[in-house]
């Protein structure tokens, strides 16, 4: 049995190096392991420093065999796991082991079986060692990508299992005394330490034609991008193009495709989708998903083919999100559509011809991913063109109809349900792009008979179970949800012809009927479906009518009768996230588009208290409601009866309506900061308005089609119109105002003096500015100063760190005596030259010069006068 202190002696003497003695303490303790102590499971001691030391050694004789040897030794040594203490002198082992391969090829063998080591687990002696040794530990998990370079098939696929092991850690083999085995999850938390997955991912460049190493490399980043980590790393190594582009490489076990799709999920998933997003955004990646799809789609049977085929469109949606993606230009978009429309509409494409789709679950769900690719395909506007060679309006129309056996597809019911409602969902986004189309297919039409068919009382049991469906389970409340979001949509394109042919089909009755059909038949289950049903069809009248007299006609009492059972809703349901909010702000802009300007609705709703209605909502306080009503009361202040209903009304505590704006007034001066004292008196008279706001605001240049900040001031809080209704009023005999009230009352009435005093100190400003310009040309000493004044700001607006080897160009002009800004061109009319002794005498010089004749300036010798010309001389 060997000592620690004779083994190393021998193994000393063996190699040839000498005989040192030292202690065991200070020679690394790792194991060689005779059979009484293997069965003990103990280490015995090697010195792997002399290991690397002979391995660094060359040109003796027989040395190659000595190295051989001491690593063959080394490996039995490490049988039952790795010491982290000892992890990089191995590695620095396995390194120079590498570094022999070029020109002694049986170091192969040593590098394989120390690779195979790194598989086996990683013994720690102390809680501590995990943490002191992290850094020696992520460099050399680092190092096994390093050796993807090395040429040899086993020796990568040896790597890659080895890297694969860490995510299936088993337990040692043997127990060894005084040793632990290193968390699970340690090598993987190494590995992204070091840095691996980033020289695995640039490996993929050096295997381009052999397929067994790349499906391990492909295995390889599979497992490693499952974490975020590793995901960043290998999206900053364009993992996700390189891996993209080799997607259609042949390969028949079709484990390429699988993994590479995995990695690109996952890329998408745990790192920036966008960075992502943009690497695949190229002509050479899309084609490589557009062949792949198109096999899949056209030859792929499996259940396994089709999960793949539909996770490949989902990429693409994605990718297609990208509007700088060439999806048109690699043809992919054109296909896209064709596979979206095969079955409803008849193609003679090749690509389509004798294909089915099953109503298996795969392609269930690939028919509504191809929905939504159309969607997300028709916000980028060239597409559109390809949408109406396509027909896909006249494909997603198919659905629009009640249901019926399908001839096509046997959709089961609740498929066709689903595809139902997501191709009218569909429709809603690429109907408002293709005007024409859906008016020629017409489109109206068929909205409006399946709206009629919703309404009916048709025997209809729908399934609600998709996205779509919520709130429909035994209903027909999804398919009316969606058919008015699609009339939604082209009414406020304001487009007069569908518009038109909308009211011509008897809209507007059909709207109110609806509305006035769910009031009479309540349903507090799906109240939150009901209220959304309700607020399109007030926002679908108000489009309709909004500007057109005989349509607010149509509209009539029936239509004011539904505005004000909207507002007689308990205000305690406001709050209720329903939707009620919503619905009330529909409402009430169907006051302003469908009552407002018809004198016979408008007297109908304040003959039936609308105008009482609308203070009570009023007096609610909601800030969110007061700048529409105020709008609305303003406009129906211009009908005479309006202002004994308003004086009429009461709320609380007998609280007036005059009282009820003053209040509000009040409110929003608080709100804005304008200062007053505590009895509301004016304390800033020279800005009797000014807000704090106002006061801290910068002066911003706007574009001239945007409108002023007094303008937004004007429109944006609720002041301006608090002064149109009492106006309208006449400010006076205005009944239950306080003290603090009539003092705010007398502002309120010197509102728009308040305001023209701005018009007032304009004009002072303009006029203070003509009379500095009259002493510049009468008063010398005034145009001086104007003149260093001018100067002083033209110097302090100059930029004065002049970039290196930059050409200054001198823009004054000597002996120039004008403080008035000059345009680009200016036209002059020259002194006569006999005067100034010609066009190019310099000034200065020529003021020294001249001599006095006559009272005029006139050069010392005689020139040849020519009178100068009008000139324009760019400035």
């Amino acid at each position: 049995m060997w000592t620690e202190e004779a083994g190393a002696t021998a193994e000393a003497q063996e190699s040839g190096i000498g005989n040192k003695s030292s202690s065991s303490s200070q020679i690394p303790v790792v194991g060689v392991v005779t059979e009484d102590d293997e069965a003990q499971g103990v280490f015995k001691a090697m010195d792997l420093n002399r290991v690397i030391k002979l391995l660094e050694e060359t040109d003796k004789v027989g040395l190659e065999e000595k190295q051989l040897k001491f690593v063959k030794k080394l490996v039995q040594c490490y049988q039952n796991g790795l010491p982290l203490r000892d992890l990089a002198q191995i590695f620095k082992i396995l390194n120079l082991c590498s570094g022999k391969i070029k020109n002694q090829p049986r170091f192969i063998e040593s590098a394989y079986d120390i690779i195979k080591l790194c598989g086996l687990p990683f013994l720690k002696k102390k809680v501590s060692d995990e943490i002191t040794y992290a850094e020696d530990t992520a460099n050399s998990i680092a190092l096994l990508g390093d050796l993807m370079k090395i040429p040899s098939s086993e020796l990568r696929i040896q790597i890659c299992k080895c890297i694969v092991d860490f995510y299936h850690a088993e337990p040692p083999k043997k127990h060894i005394p005084g040793y632990q085995q290193a968390s699970s999850s340690y090598k993987i938390q190494m590995a992204e330490v070091g840095g691996l997955a980033k020289t695995m991912v640039q490996s993929m460049t050096l295997l381009e034609n052999q397929l067994v190493e790349k499906l391990w490399v492909l295995k390889v980043l599979q497992h490693l991008s499952t974490s975020e980590v590793n995901c960043t790393i290998m999206m900053k190594a364009q993992a996700a193009s390189g891996i993209c582009t080799h997607l259609n490489d042949p390969d028949p076990s079709g484990q390429l495709l699988f993994r590479s799709s995995e990695i690109l999920w996952n890329l998408l998933e745990k790192s920036s989708k966008e960075e992502v997003i943009q690497q695949l955004s190229n002509l050479e990646c899309l084609l490589a998903l557009k062949e792949v799809f198109k096999n899949l789609f056209m030859r792929g049977f499996s259940h396994y083919d089709r999960q793949l085929r539909n996770d490949i469109l989902v990429i693409t949606t994605i990718i297609a999100q990208n509007p700088e993606a060439p999806m048109i230009e690699c043809g992919f978009t054109k296909d896209l559509i064709l596979f979206a429309t095969f079955n409803e509409v008849k193609s003679q494409n090749l690509l389509v011809k004798g294909l089915k789709l099953s109503n298996s679950y795969e392609d269930f769900e690939l028919k509504k991913l191809l929905f939504n690719v159309i969607v997300i395909l028709c916000k980028d506007l060239p597409t559109v063109q390809l949408l109406i060679d396509g027909k896909v309006i006249l494909a997603l129309f198919t659905y629009v109809k009640k249901p019926e056996k399908q001839k096509i597809i046997d959709w089961s019911a609740a498929q066709h349900e689903e595809l139902q409602l997501h191709a009218i969902a569909t429709l809603s986004s690429v109907a408002p792009l293709l005007i024409e189309e859906y008016m020629s297919c017409q489109g109206n039409a068929r909205v409006l008979a399946f709206l009629e068919w919703c309404e009916s009382e048709d025997p209809f049991f729908s399934h609600g179970n998709s996205f779509h469906g919520t709130g429909g389970r035994g209903n027909k409340f999804a398919q009316m949800r969606y058919s008015l979001r699609l009339l939604r949509a082209m009414v406020y394109l304001e487009d007069e012809t569908v518009n038109k042919d909308l009211c011509e089909k008897g809209t507007i009755q059909q709207m109110i009927g609806i509305f006035k059909n769910m009031i009479s038949k309540p349903n507090e289950k799906e109240e939150a479906i009901v209220l959304e049903i309700q607020s399109d069809i007030l926002l679908i009248l108000s489009g309709l009518c909004e500007n057109h007299i005989q349509r607010k006609e149509i509209f009539g009492t029936e239509g004011v009768d539904i505005v004000l059972h909207v507002m007689k809703t308990d205000p305690r349901k406001l709050q209720s996230g329903l939707g009620y909010n919503v619905l009330l702000f529909s409402t009430l802009d169907s006051i302003w588009c469908c009552i407002l300007g018809c004198y016979p609705s408008e007297d109908y709703f304040l003959e039936k208290e609308g105008i009482f209605l609308l203070l009570d909502l009023l007096a609610l306080n909601q800030k969110k409601f007061c700048n529409l009503i105020l709008g609305i009361m303003v406009e129906f202040c211009d009908n005479p009866k309006t202002a004994a209903h308003v004086n009429a009304w009461q709320g609380k505590k007998d609280q007036t309506a005059a009282s009820l704006l003053i209040k509000l007034w009040r409110k929003e001066e608080k709100e804005l900061g304008v200062k007053r004292d505590k009895n509301g008196k004016i304390i800033d008279t020279k800005k009797p308005l000014f807000t704090s706001f106002q006061e801290e605001q910068k002066i911003i240049p706007l574009p001239a089609n945007c409108p002023s900040i007094a303008v937004m001031d004007v429109s944006e809080n609720i002041r301006a119109k608090i002064y149109a209704i009492l106006g309208k009023l006449d400010f006076e005999n205005l009944p239950g105002l306080s003290a603090e009230d009539f003092v705010t009352l007398c502002i309120i009435h010197r509102y728009l003096d308040f305001k023209i005093q701005a018009t007032h100190k304009q004009r002072e400003l303009a006029n203070k500015s003509w009379e500095d310009f009259l002493a510049r040309t009468s008063n010398a000493k005034a145009l001086k100063k104007a003149k260093r004044l001018q100067e002083k700001a033209i110097e302090a607006s100059r930029y004065h760190k002049r970039p290196q080897n930059a050409i200054f160009h001198q823009t004054d002009i000597k002996g120039l005596n004008t403080t008035v800004p000059s345009g680009g061109v200016v036209t002059v009319e020259s002194t006569p030259a006999r005067l100034v002794g010609g066009p190019l005498v310099d000034t200065d010089i020529a003021l020294k010069k001249l001599p006095i004749r006559g009272g005029a300036l006139q050069r010392v010798k005689a020139v040849k006068i020519v009178d100068a010309p009008k000139k324009s001389i760019p400035t």
